[in-house]
Parts: structure tokens; C-alpha cells; sequence
């Protein structure tokens, strides 16, 4: 169909700390996508990578941090960027290496982080993002199956 741009897919990673608070950064505000608006770590996958190549790529990009391992696989998601774009977005709770209290920001891209716990959720709806809810309820699901898998002997 003429005029229509093609899907896009996507990772997202949710690290969680020993405390159950989880990872998130802001975007800058001069980005063209969710300008402003908290995320979590992941991005595009691209060529010929499958999306665990594109996960530890990104998470790399993002935080300086590599990928040791994926805990749990939290869903997928599809939305349509304020650019038009669809997205199929797949969304892991993972185990990373290195040093959690100092992420390497990948500045100007990202301009600060955080770690919010389940009662600080609603935070990241500070500057909206797809469906004003996507990233709040995979950090959600993250947070929740951190803490379920530690409980569980």
C-alpha cells in the first residue's frame, strides 16, 4: 500500500537490582521520539541480528553494562511512534554485568537515570510515551517477576 511505512521491531530490557528497584533513563528532549520521556534500555533491532543480538547491543549502547543473562521473557508489545511508525517491541527481565551503581549513559541520547521501585511507577508517566502507559507496565511486569522469582525457592 502506497504511503505506509513498515514495521519495525524492537527490544526493551528491564535490570532489576538487589533492592527490586529497576533501570530507567530519560531521553533527551530533542529526540524525535518521546522527547523527554523516561524508558527503559533497547532499541531497533537491525540487519541481520536476531533480537537477543539487538537486546545485548543496545543495553550496551545504553549503559556501558553486557547482557549475562535473560531471566524471563515479560511479552511484546506493538505501538505506533509519533513518527508512524509500528513497532513490535519484545521486552526481557535480564542480568547484566558490571557495575550497576555507575551506568555509562550513552549522553546526549540519554541526559539521567534512576532506580524506581513498584511504588514509584507512575513516574514514568512524566512526558508520555506510545500509549502513555507502555513503558510503566513493562517496568511493571519486570519489577513483578524480579521479585516473584527471588521469593520462590
Amino acid at each position: 500500500m502506497t504511503g505506509e511505512k513498515s514495521e519495525r521491531v524492537a527490544v526493551g530490557a528491564v535490570i532489576v537490582d538487589e533492592e527490586g528497584r529497576a533501570f530507567v533513563h530519560r531521553r533527551a528532549y530533542d529526540r524525535a521520539l518521546f522527547p523527554g520521556g523516561w524508558d527503559i534500555p533497547g532499541g531497533h533491532v537491525e540487519g541481520e541480528e536476531t533480537p537477543l543480538e539487538a537486546l545485548a547491543r543496545e543495553v550496551y549502547e545504553e549503559t556501558g553494562w553486557r547482557l549475562a543473562r535473560v531471566v524471563a521473557d515479560l511479552g511484546e508489545s506493538i505501538w505506533i511512534g509519533d513518527d508512524g511508525v509500528r513497532r513490535r517491541e519484545f521486552d526481557y527481565l535480564i542480568e547484566v554485568e558490571g557495575d550497576l551503581t555507575s551506568p555509562r549513559l550513552e549522553h546526549p541520547k540519554h541526559i539521567e537515570y534512576d532506580w524506581i521501585d513498584a511504588d514509584d511507577l507512575d513516574r514514568l508517566l512524566e512526558n508520555p510515551t506510545p500509549d502513555e502507559t507502555l513503558v510503566r507496565d513493562v517496568v511493571a511486569r519486570g519489577i513483578s517477576e524480579a521479585v516473584r522469582r527471588r521469593s520462590t525457592p
